[in-house]
């Protein structure tokens, strides 16, 4: 995982801002499908591959800004 502290944080705020959001309208991609998995419509193929794909970029950057939380408390705690 040491790859992902190599990514720049504005980089991964940018993808999750512009590739997470794609299309702004009529409502983001992101939230339609978490919409159609909280409502169990999400079942086809290219949904499930959307959500992926536009949900990727939230995910890496919740796995950097953790492991950068992570990686500050282990440096208080010395």
């Amino acid at each position: 995982m040491k790859w992902i502290d190599e990514i720049p944080m504005g980089y991964l705020v940018l993808a999750a801002l512009f590739f997470g959001l794609m299309p702004f309208t009529p409502e983001p991609h992101v939230w339609e499908k978490l919409k159609m998995l909280s409502a169990g419509t999400l079942v086809r193929p290219l949904d499930i591959f959307d959500l992926m794909l536009h949900g990727a970029p939230w995910v890496l950057l919740g796995v950097k800004v953790w492991r950068e939380w992570r990686r500050e408390g282990q440096a208080g705690d010395s």
